[in-house]
């Protein structure tokens, strides 16, 4: 199981192992839940995957998104 310090979040972009048919491999995390939502970066196809199927394809976070303070 793979656990990021700070937990990942919407507007984090991460790097995947594989790249998109598209050639790209840089991702931006619109929703993180149990299934996670990605838009590609160099095509913006956006797509759902599991949190499983997520960690196992992801290589590194490259931004880590600032915490929005106003939900405090």
């Amino acid at each position: 199981m793979l656990i990021l310090d700070p937990p990942l979040r919407a507007g984090d972009i991460v790097q995947m192992k594989k790249p998109h048919a598209c050639g790209g491999d840089i991702w931006a995390v619109l929703m993180a839940g149990a299934d996670v939502r990605l838009k590609c970066k160099e095509c913006g196809r956006v797509v759902l995957l599991d949190r499983v199927k997520f960690n196992r394809r992801l290589k590194k976070r490259t931004y880590v998104a600032p915490q929005d303070l106003s939900t405090s």
